[in-house]
């Protein structure tokens, strides 16, 4: 029987198997389909430590685990954020290029430690970003519940006016958190209604803000901790060629 084909490692499949599925249901209309979404999400970075649980406990641990897993996890984050490109305008391009550029080189670094039998060295910063993109994907999640799809609408076209005129995309946010509250100060509390909306015109994007950060940070911190590697890699090229 193929080791390789256990538990742990189908969790790992059927997570990346699930996003074409989650990101059918954000295409839907109805509120139902937005919340199946959230679960679907959810359910798909539970599974996240399962799999390595019960690798771990049952002895379950292969190679194709170890880089099967990782991948899946990226597959996930970069498809969510790919899929907010194209329903919030707050989501900007360059900062799912840099998660996604992030990604792809880490991915790069673990094949070339694969590749000179050397283990990569990983930090809590990598953990900390993990946590920062799955808390920024369930919060934009969850406004994107919280608002209807009429002022969801609004908003995108607040941000479309707004660069049609020369604005960034920071610029609009912060006008629409100053103006929020501004008015949260004049007028008191607002109502749920009110709140939730005033919020989703400018949390998601600060909230993506500080998650690419954290992201390029981490990618930065994952070099430096691994330079032997890349080290080692530009010294076998050198004598490879030379070797030819």
């Amino acid at each position: 029987m193929n080791p390789n084909i256990n538990i742990p490692n189908t969790l790992t499949v059927l997570r990346v198997v699930s996003l074409p599925f989650f990101i059918w249901f954000l295409y839907q209309k109805e509120q139902s389909y937005h919340i199946a979404a959230l679960v679907l999400f959810s359910l798909a970075s539970l599974t996240d430590f399962v799999d390595g649980y019960i690798a771990r406990k049952y002895k379950q641990e292969t190679e194709f685990g170890k880089f099967l897993d990782p991948l899946a996890d990226k597959i996930i984050v970069v498809g969510c954020f790919t899929t907010f490109i194209f329903l919030h305008e707050q989501i900007e391009l360059w900062m799912v290029l840099l998660i996604v550029g992030r990604d792809m080189l880490i991915t790069t670094l673990r094949y070339l430690a694969i590749r000179l039998g050397k283990s990569i060295r990983t930090t809590m910063l990598g953990k900390v970003k993990t946590a920062f993109q799955m808390g920024a994907i369930i919060l934009i999640l969850i406004f994107f519940i919280l608002v209807s799809s009429k002022k969801r609408i609004i908003i995108n076209e607040v941000y479309q006016s707004g660069k049609e005129s020369g604005m960034t995309v920071f610029g609009i946010a912060s006008e629409n958190a100053i103006a929020f509250f501004k008015t949260w100060k004049e007028n008191g509390t607002p109502g749920w209604s009110d709140l939730v909306f005033g919020l989703g015109g400018f949390v998601p994007y600060f909230g993506m803000l500080l998650t690419t950060f954290i992201t390029v940070l981490s990618g930065i911190r994952y070099l430096v901790s691994n330079r032997e590697v890349i080290r080692l890699e530009s010294i076998r090229r050198i004598f490879g060629k030379n070797g030819n």
